[in-house]
């Protein structure tokens, strides 16, 4: 299998031939990562962002119900799955370990055989719950990622344009038109034409950091983390460009001319700041393009800095 398509594994123990037992047990299957005490452990936790960790009890200072509370506490680690591992094996030690959000407990002295299995087991849910996640975050007929994933997308580049004071900007995109078009060559054609636009996305953005979403019927977003409003007009020209040169066929054979208006707002946020109102800018903008005749590009700068 290739590496790179591996899930991860860290395991935290201060026992080395602990550590070498369980790798050799585990590393056929996965990329394992080590380290040999909590403090350690809670770095790489950090740094690598493992798929599960295998937490050793008992460690000098840092325990593993210490260790285990420590990542409980970030946010990048939080929901990382834990399986304890401990020569404890009293009802009330598996209680505990388990009331801590530890997924699952694995006693000493090894046993191959339980050790992948339940290791094995964890990995089957991560993943099947990864499937649904993601399709849950994916509008199914452009398939670009849908409202819900552009919610967190926002609400965690606003957080990190707070910790950073960089500006962040956002474009609306509406189709002109829309409902007319749908009731002129009916909705198999509309479906085509938001599919055509959804399309054109990937042709005008360039940074890996962009991001476009259907936010609903014939309304996208594009959000820009680390774009000015100056930059983030010239994308939106670039989108609304694109698109009018489009040639969509209808079921007829004869090509179709849609356009989009566009409305931009840019901010540098700070703690207090808003997202709805972030995003209602957004909306002002897009319905003052549509006022000023469609197929433009308008926008709202808040707390600009070009």
């Amino acid at each position: 299998m290739d590496d790179s398509r591996k899930n991860t594994l860290l395991i935290i123990d201060d026992e080395k031939m602990n550590l070498k037992v369980l790798t050799n047990m585990l590393v056929s299957e996965y990329m394992i990562l080590t380290a040999t005490n909590g403090k350690d452990g809670i770095e790489k936790a950090r740094e690598y962002n493992p798929d599960i960790i295998l937490l050793d009890i008992l460690m000098p200072g840092m325990d593993g119900y210490q260790t285990l509370a420590e990542l409980k506490k970030s946010d990048i680690t939080k929901k990382i799955p834990i399986i304890f591992i401990t020569g404890l094996n009293s009802d009330e030690d598996e209680e505990k370990g388990l009331s801590l959000e530890a997924v699952d407990y694995i006693t000493k002295p090894f046993s191959a055989r339980i050790v992948r299995i339940r290791v094995r087991n964890q990995f089957q849910i991560i993943n099947q719950m990864r499937i649904i996640e993601s399709l849950s975050m994916i509008d199914q007929l452009t398939e670009l990622p849908n409202r819900r994933s552009l919610d967190e997308r926002l609400e965690m580049e606003w957080r990190q344009a707070i910790r950073e004071q960089t500006q962040i900007s956002m474009l609306m995109i509406d189709i002109d038109k829309f409902k007319k078009l749908n009731d002129t060559y009916g909705h198999q054609q509309g479906d085509i034409v938001l599919k055509a636009i959804a399309s054109a996305f990937s042709h005008s953005l360039r940074r890996p950091g962009d991001f476009a979403a259907r936010w609903g019927g014939e309304e996208f977003f594009v959000l820009l983390p680390n774009t000015n409003l100056l930059g983030a007009i010239e994308i939106a020209e670039r989108i609304r460009s694109n698109i009018e040169s489009m040639a969509i066929m209808n079921d007829d054979g004869i090509a179709m001319k849609v356009t989009v208006s566009i409305g931009v707002t840019s901010q540098i946020p700070v703690q207090n700041s808003c997202i709805n109102e972030f995003i209602s800018n957004a909306d002002k903008a897009l319905y003052a393009a549509k006022d000023a005749g469609r197929n433009k590009v308008l926008s709202i700068p808040s707390a600009m800095k070009q």
